[in-house]
């Protein structure tokens, strides 16, 4: 089956276009909203054909029971389906979804004393057979149609006459409180829990870990409205809304996992954070201050180290290389260390052997991964769930982008559930890794308080 694609000759921004369909069950929008060259495509998928979930290693296909994984599911349906094109596009049919990071510890053969506290699929993906593509850059949309559920002719002569009718949606105003949140560590305890990395990386056990906490917060607030509210004040190259039904996730990440596109792999770890500042003296002093860090500079280090193994094990020798090293990005409320390591995959393989040799990603684990994941469940308090997992896309023609979910909200219930963390060296304050989770926070937290 040949997908079909059209370019629009009418213009309208996808998160406009957005508010028309985020009730619809299963509709997701990967929203790079923040400008700059990471972010120059949205993406919303309608009309789900195909739905794959996993849960405590049950698969489930089109909500039913079946056998293998989702893994395995997902591979062999992109490999059947392939599909090359010449469309500048990222992608023009495939899957999106996530990965958690609990899904993740069965690649490593981790488990966990803790029990499930949020009742969601470990791993979910979902086929459409419409999406709409925004090119930011060149302001184009492009509308495409599988043809699985209806004439692909129809189903794009549908959607284009709803974006006729779209217009720009109200900007949220800018709030000053933060939601009040429970969070599953207090002070004392967290700070305890640094120390104890800090005596684990002492004894040798591991370089550096990823400590994080998990916070709960009970609104009222739509999920949709904290989205459009993260979208506005908090972008991001790789954030997003996914209306699953009985639970949404409203994301802002700054932090790419992978990409693979014509067979080049891209993870770009992020390891190192400083708020913004109060006037523009104080925030030029923080960035030049992160710039200068060798604790947060070390701390990275031993991440690309870790990268590059993972990437190794998928990718032609001699192919993995770090193109960029130390950059200093800036975000709404924070700072950020990143670098960027590259590598090319082997033709006999594909995003789903990438993923089981690479994921959950080594800036949120820590390294040795497989010992820094055993410290994590030993000493975090819950299971991470979606926090620190993957959300995005896999396309039919083999390639894929997936961030890191961090600056994450899952809602359900009537409570938002978020993570925040950072990485524990021997060099590390307690006071200050404590503080810096909280730093974190900020932005979801001031999305959730209700006005």
């Amino acid at each position: 089956m040949k997908t079909t694609v059209q370019k629009l000759s009418l213009y309208k921004e996808a998160a406009d276009i957005f508010s028309l369909y985020y009730q619809d069950t299963d509709a997701v929008f990967l929203d790079s909203s923040l400008k700059n060259t990471l972010g120059q495509f949205s993406i919303i998928g309608l009309h789900p054909y195909l739905k794959l979930e996993e849960t405590d290693g049950v698969l489930y296909r089109n909500g039913q029971k079946t056998s293998g994984s989702i893994e395995e599911a997902l591979s062999a349906c992109l490999k059947e389906n392939k599909e090359m094109h010449d469309f500048p596009l990222p992608l023009i049919a495939g899957a999106i979804g996530y990965f958690s990071y609990d899904y993740g510890r069965k690649f490593e053969h981790i488990t966990t004393k803790h029990p499930k506290r949020l009742l969601i699929p470990d791993a979910l993906f979902v086929f459409y057979d419409n999406l709409i593509i925004e090119d930011k850059e060149n302001r184009v949309l492009y509308v495409t149609a599988r043809g699985e559920l209806s004439a692909p002719e129809e189903s794009i002569q549908t959607i284009v006459q709803a974006i006729e009718t779209v217009n720009p949606c109200p900007i949220p105003p800018k709030g000053t409180h933060l939601a009040d949140f429970h969070a599953d560590f207090i002070k004392k305890d967290y700070k305890q829990a640094v120390d104890d990395v800090i005596n684990y990386i002492i004894e040798g056990d591991i370089y550096i870990t990823n400590m994080t906490q998990q916070l709960t917060v009970e609104s009222s607030k739509h999920p949709y409205d904290v989205f459009r509210y993260l979208r506005t004040h908090n972008p991001s190259p790789f954030g997003g809304y996914f209306n699953y039904g009985d639970f949404q996730i409203a994301s802002a990440s700054p932090e790419r996992f992978m990409l693979v596109k014509d067979g080049i792999v891209e993870t770009r770890p992020i390891k190192g954070t400083r708020p913004r500042g109060t006037t523009p003296e104080k925030d030029l002093a923080l960035k030049q201050e992160l710039a200068d860090s060798s604790k947060d500079k070390s701390e990275l280090l031993m991440v690309v180290d870790l990268e590059r193994n993972d990437l190794n094990h998928v990718c032609i020798p001699g192919s993995v290389k770090v193109t960029r090293h130390f950059d200093v990005e800036t975000y709404a409320t924070v700072f950020h260390l990143v670098t960027t390591i590259i590598g090319k995959l082997r033709p006999e393989l594909d995003v789903l052997d990438l993923i089981r040799a690479a994921f959950p990603g080594g800036s949120i684990t820590g390294t040795p991964k497989i010992r820094a994941m055993e410290i994590i469940d030993e000493l975090e308090h819950n299971r991470r769930g979606l926090y620190t997992g993957s959300i995005g896309y896999l396309s039919l023609d083999g390639s894929c982008d997936l961030n890191i979910v961090i600056r994450t909200a899952v809602c359900k219930d009537g409570l938002y559930h978020l993570g925040v963390g950072g990485g524990i060296t021997c060099e590390s304050d307690l006071e200050f890794e404590y503080e810096e989770t909280l730093q974190k926070a900020k932005a979801v937290l001031e999305a959730i308080e209700e006005a």
